[in-house]
């Protein structure tokens, strides 16, 4: 990949973008991961005016400090970058006091942490409405489009995203060329859901390298004597993942009625 060009395409489309939409700048939910690290970096060197949000949730003491190391950089090197900080426990909590108690556990689990992500839209919204600014959506391509691992009308909630043609592989690239700090380069990826360090690969059962191998090569038949054990398994992750996420990938579907019943 031409890295140095690709960044150079990436910021010029979001500043024509911009234009095109009639907007300010851009708002970035920063969570100490490497793509939304990128994704902010890439925002700022637009020379828009560039907010960069924290919103923790019960969130690792990890996760918040590369978060905070990341955009003091981003504020140190830009002058068009500012920052809030958004603390949405008590949000979160309160919510909780509020629904009630359900028999499954583990559904419930679930169903909280994809909360967490749609509480961090809206604020992301709040902040973007105030200002006048784009929701800058931090997926790549492997999320987005091939397990798609991601909350609907959460972390998938935006007004454009401009890492999401590029695999987690080449999001790292990106994040060299564009010093991104040491910490969040060789940090496990993670979704920052669960109030813990759980990594998406313990989530999804394969790591990006190999979900991207899967995508490439979804083609490939199970029987195939030329997969080993572990890409059979890898394949069969991804195609379910795919299959069962299909619904967030795809434009919501309106029903179409006919002109006989009007």
């Amino acid at each position: 990949m031409q890295t140095e060009a690709v960044i150079t395409h990436i910021v010029q489309w979001l500043d024509d973008y911009t234009d095109r939409a009639g907007t300010r700048g851009f708002v970035v939910g920063v969570s100490g991961g490497i793509d939304s690290a990128v994704t902010s970096t890439l925002a700022s060197k637009t020379g828009r005016p560039t907010l960069c949000v924290e919103m923790p949730i019960h969130q690792p003491a990890s996760q918040i400090s590369r978060a905070r190391k990341h955009i003091e950089m981003l504020e140190n090197r830009y002058d068009n970058v500012a920052s809030e900080w958004t603390d949405l426990t008590p949000v979160f909590d309160t919510f909780i006091a509020a629904i009630p108690e359900v028999d499954d556990e583990e559904q419930r689990f679930l169903a909280l942490a994809n909360t967490r992500a749609r509480l961090r839209m809206t604020a992301l919204y709040y902040f973007a409405a105030l200002n006048n600014y784009l929701v800058t959506g931090t997926g790549n391509k492997v999320e987005d489009f091939g397990v798609g691992f991601f909350t609907k009308y959460g972390d998938g909630g935006v007004d454009l995203s401009p890492i999401a043609d590029l695999n987690k592989t080449e999001v790292y690239e990106l994040g060299k060329s564009l010093k991104i700090i040491e910490e969040i380069m060789v940090a496990k990826p993670t979704d920052g859901l669960w109030g813990d360090d759980r990594t998406d690969e313990d989530q999804i059962g394969a790591s990006y390298h190999e979900l991207e191998w899967a995508m490439e090569n979804d083609h490939a038949m199970p029987s195939d004597e030329n997969l080993t054990e572990r890409q059979r398994e890898v394949l069969e992750i991804h195609r379910k993942m795919h299959v069962a996420n299909k619904h967030k990938m795809e434009p919501i579907p309106v029903c179409t009625i006919p002109d006989s019943l009007r």
